[in-house]
């Protein structure tokens, strides 16, 4: 088993603890800063939190490990990371990039959500580092929740997906005001949008004002919650494409700052609704909000009932790619900028984003998960991963994949690429085998005494399943050769 994979799987399981003990136990390093390092996609830079440990040091932090099933372990992992030439030599670059003519100091947005709720809750992420916030959806209805009104679907400690039913802000419009008021004048470098939901032309136009009045950068029109109470809301308006071009219309006609509707992945094409607010003149778009769905988890009902719900998470992400990716190469719509949303856990899913075409992504769940932290890994994650490539703008990423992506009908169907089986990483489990015979091409023979696959090519299609299903990375690939 490689190192890395090592490193990572050890640091799957830390319990990214408060006020961590292992850390309070070490004299000369943050070991949980470290581990969450590597948890967030950031190996390359765990070394700056230990670089002055000794191993007395990692032992005692081993020792303090709260784990509830075995002490994490610490030392060996932390041992086996390096310091990263590039990172520890190279000056690391701005990240600040402009949305809609708003400067940004990094596109690391919070989505409108519960994780900005109060004045509070939003100063302390930008305290943190978060560029701007998309404020939790003001209406003018009361709005009553469920309790429970949150589900998961889990591996091990971690969201796969999560559930929410949560609707928009429980507070009276007016104090939501106040507060993004508040927020743009003791933060005037960050970046405050509105999110707003009418129920008629005068309810949207009334709140946009409002929205501008108070100050802030921008406003989102949220055409996407799937879970309201009332009809006529939410995504019920996103999947009329009517609906979001008048609405998006009527506001842009009555503010001067940019307009952001907020589109549902609740349809079967995107850019059809998109396409309205392009030509209402939207300023942007932001997509995609949570996606129906149902979970059947311990705790999920709502005394004794059970609903659908939108659901988010990093098992959404490719299908909040896919989304984008349709706006993006819709031919039509030219000079409108994106705000990516879905799934984004660290700087690398939103890198992926980026480099479909969003000038910022919007995060929710992971935040609701491991806290406003995780902005720290993802501000010197892609900081590293641009001095690396020698990037020195953000703005050079933005839609740098576009290129590659092609319809199905235009890829290569005459060449194809083997597996290639590297002998020092298989450790002869067979998990190869298993699922080539049950769920492909029965290409791949395994000699029981040897533990060791074989393939046969002339079987072998190159689905590259095999290479899918190998827990310890030892398939790879072959060089692309002509089909026979």
């Amino acid at each position: 088993m490689t190192r890395q994979l090592k490193i990572q799987e050890e640091a799957a399981r830390c319990l990214l603890c408060q006020d961590a003990p292992c850390t309070k136990a070490c004299k000369n390093g943050d070991p949980a800063r470290a581990i969450r390092a590597i948890r967030f996609a950031n190996e390359k830079n765990a070394w700056r939190w230990i670089a002055d440990c000794t191993d007395n040091d990692l032992e005692c932090a081993e020792q303090a490990c709260i784990h509830y099933d075995r002490p994490i372990r610490i030392r060996e992992m932390l041992r086996a990371v390096s310091c990263d030439s590039v990172a520890a030599n190279k000056p690391l670059p701005s990240l600040a990039i402009d949305f809609c003519g708003i400067p940004c100091e990094n596109p690391f947005f919070l989505a409108s959500s519960a994780v900005c709720t109060n004045y509070e809750m939003v100063a302390r992420a930008f305290e943190m580092g978060w560029a701007g916030v998309f404020y939790k959806t003001i209406c003018k209805q009361e709005i009553r929740e469920v309790s429970p009104r949150f589900d998961a679907v889990k591996e091990g400690p971690s969201f796969i997906g999560f559930r929410n039913m949560e609707q928009l802000s429980e507070n009276p419009y007016q104090v939501d005001f106040d507060i993004l008021r508040r927020l743009k004048q003791d933060y005037p470098s960050k970046v405050v949008i509105a999110s707003i939901m009418g129920q008629a032309e005068e309810e949207w136009i009334e709140l946009a004002k409002m929205a501008e009045e108070a100050g802030c950068d921008a406003v989102e029109l949220n055409f996407s919650c799937p879970q309201m109470r009332e009809s006529g809301m939410g995504s019920d308006v996103g999947q009329d494409p009517e609906l979001v071009t008048f609405f998006t219309a009527y506001v842009k006609r009555s503010v001067k700052i940019p307009v952001i509707p907020k589109m549902t992945p609740n349809i079967a094409h995107i850019s059809q609704p998109a396409m309205g607010a392009y030509f209402a003149g939207a300023d942007a778009i932001s997509a995609i909000n949570t996606i129906k769905s149902v979970t059947l988890g311990e705790g999920s009902e709502v005394n004794g009932c059970q609903t659908g719900s939108g659901y988010s998470g990093k098992a959404v992400k490719p299908i909040a790619l896919r989304h984008i990716l349709a706006m993006v190469k819709n031919p039509i719509m030219k000079n409108i900028q994106y705000s990516g949303i879905g799934g984004i856990e660290n700087w690398r899913d939103a890198l992926e984003f980026i480099q479909l075409g969003c000038r910022n992504v919007q995060v929710c769940t992971a935040v609701m998960q491991y806290g406003y932290r995780i902005i720290e890994d993802m501000i010197l994650g892609l900081q590293s991963y641009m001095a690396e490539r020698g990037v020195e703008n953000v703005d050079d990423l933005v839609g740098e994949l576009l290129p590659k992506f092609f319809l199905p009908a235009d890829l290569d169907r005459e060449t194809m690429v083997y597996p290639k089986f590297d002998r020092e990483k298989c450790i002869g489990c067979g998990r190869c085998q298993i699922s080539c015979s049950d769920g492909g091409h029965q290409a791949i023979v395994f000699d029981l005494e040897t533990r060791q696959p074989r393939l046969v090519g002339q079987k072998c299609v190159g689905c590259h399943l095999c290479r899918l299903v190998c827990p310890t990375g030892a398939i790879g690939l072959a060089k692309r050769i002509n089909k026979k």
